[in-house]
């Protein structure tokens, strides 16, 4: 399937991709630890099926040394022993603040509970922004089929300075 639009060759989708990329940096500037980043938008994406993000995050992630291991189980971090205690915490607000329509309070109590046990107050300000953050990502690539594969990492870089 060839992508409907190409979101990277359009005037207004550029100028749009710069701002969002704008606020990436922000939540890349944080104190949220980078592995838990790329653990996180990948879980988002492969729950929207987005090929292109979970193309992305993982050779991100696989760049930033990220162990093939870790990378292969986020999909099922639950029967993993890989992650640590903050890492679930993380992974299970992404997993709730992605399906939001499967339950009507959103994230649990629980899980809150857990993500502030584990992170300040910034690192947590940065967790809920990039989890709506690669929503929207998410949603960008799959209206228009933006398939992944041809993804390399670090490639937009240059490109958000």
């Amino acid at each position: 399937m060839v992508a409907r639009f190409n979101l990277f060759d359009n005037e207004i989708a550029a100028k749009f991709a710069k701002r969002f990329a704008n606020a990436s940096l922000v939540i890349g500037g944080s104190p949220l630890p980078g592995p838990t980043q790329e653990l996180v938008s990948l879980r988002v994406s492969q729950i929207n099926g987005c090929g292109w993000c979970v193309d992305m995050h993982t050779k991100e992630a696989a760049a930033a040394g990220e162990s093939a291991l870790r990378l292969h189980l986020v999909a099922a971090w639950r029967e993993s022993t890989v992650f640590t205690d903050a890492e679930r915490a993380a992974l299970a607000l992404a997993e709730e603040g992605t399906r939001l329509a499967d339950a009507h309070d959103g994230v649990s109590d629980g899980t809150w509970a857990e993500v502030r046990r584990h992170y300040d107050d910034d690192q947590t300000a940065a967790l809920v922004a990039l989890v709506a953050l690669t929503n929207a990502a998410n949603r960008l690539a799959v209206i228009v089929h933006q398939r992944g594969g041809s993804y390399e990492a670090g490639m937009f870089a240059a490109s958000f300075d």
